[in-house]
């Protein structure tokens, strides 16, 4: 699976994904840091590289409906949280079935994983 990690997140949580097996680069790594969201995640489609975020901007299902992208994992910890970022994200796609949210919308909390499949998934 072929990740695209936002600018908001640790930027060596990329070598920890590779370790688990997966494709993972940053937008910090391609020289997108600070360009606009259309921007990133036109870079990302352009790839078929499934987004990773914690940008609001891509909470709409709207106008990001499971099934017509990559993928989005739309990371929400709240900012009491304890939990380390790069360790939550981490251990969401140690899940056994990150692998499978290729063209899903998923929402990622301390509590839950919402995975929203295309239509035909």
């Amino acid at each position: 699976m072929k990740l695209k990690l936002d600018e908001n997140l640790p930027a060596r949580l990329g070598a920890a994904l590779r370790v688990l097996g997966y494709d993972a680069d940053s937008v910090l790594d391609e020289s997108l840091g600070g360009e606009s969201d259309a921007t990133v995640w036109n870079a990302a489609q352009a790839e078929r590289r499934f987004l990773v975020t914690q940008d609001l901007d891509f909470s709409d299902l709207r106008k990001f409906q499971p099934g017509t992208h990559a993928g989005i994992l739309l990371v929400r910890l709240p900012e009491h949280e304890h939990t380390s970022l790069h360790d939550f994200v981490l251990a969401c796609f140690g899940r056994a079935d990150a692998r499978t949210w290729g063209e899903c919308f998923v929402v990622a909390t301390p509590s839950k994983v919402r995975v929203i499949r295309p239509p035909h998934g």
